[in-house]
């Protein structure tokens, strides 16, 4: 099974959801989808609209594959199961996300070989299939993933609260 997931970020993400179901029917592999905010309803795969944390889990257990947007929490538990993961990171330009901070991690994560990026959704079947075919390794705690993470979450709480770090 493949599962596609977009987290619980409430905008919705219609380019990833729209494409997986339109290539569902030429892979041989049946797909679940986890479609959260998303106004578009396949019409080629099982879905929900939003999994508890033990269903999220156990799908992605069952996963051969698991094809996500960029959050940090949609990917993690994939890689920390050592799933072969494709990221297709939310973009601000299609008004998927606030801003780009998925780009930044995705591209991070594939610069360390942990997962599949997908930048042209257009990409997304062949990139499935060169997921199907690596070895993934196991995940190991990365400073420059934490830093990421940290700094996003700082300049959400400064803009926010409309403060600044202290010196």
């Amino acid at each position: 099974m493949l599962f596609v997931t977009v987290g619980t970020h409430n905008q919705g993400f219609d380019r990833l959801i729209k494409e997986a179901d339109r290539i569902a029917p030429k892979l041989a592999e049946k797909f679940f989808m986890q479609i959260g905010c998303t106004s578009y309803k396949p019409k080629n795969c099982r879905y929900k609209d939003f999994l508890p944390q033990k269903d999220f889990e156990r799908v992605c257990i069952e996963s051969s594959v698991v094809i996500t947007h960029g959050g940090i929490g949609s990917i993690m538990t994939p890689l920390m199961m050592e799933k072969s993961i494709v990221v297709v990171p939310r973009l601000k330009k299609y008004s998927e996300h606030t801003d780009d901070h998925q780009l930044q991690i995705t591209k991070e994560l594939e610069n360390q070989k942990k997962i599949i990026a997908v930048y042209n959704i257009g990409n997304l079947a062949e990139a499935i299939k060169k997921a199907k075919q690596i070895k993934v390794k196991s995940f190991e705690k990365n400073k420059k993933i934490t830093a990421i993470i940290e700094t996003f979450i700082q300049k959400k709480y400064e803009n926010r609260y409309n403060i600044k770090q202290m010196p």
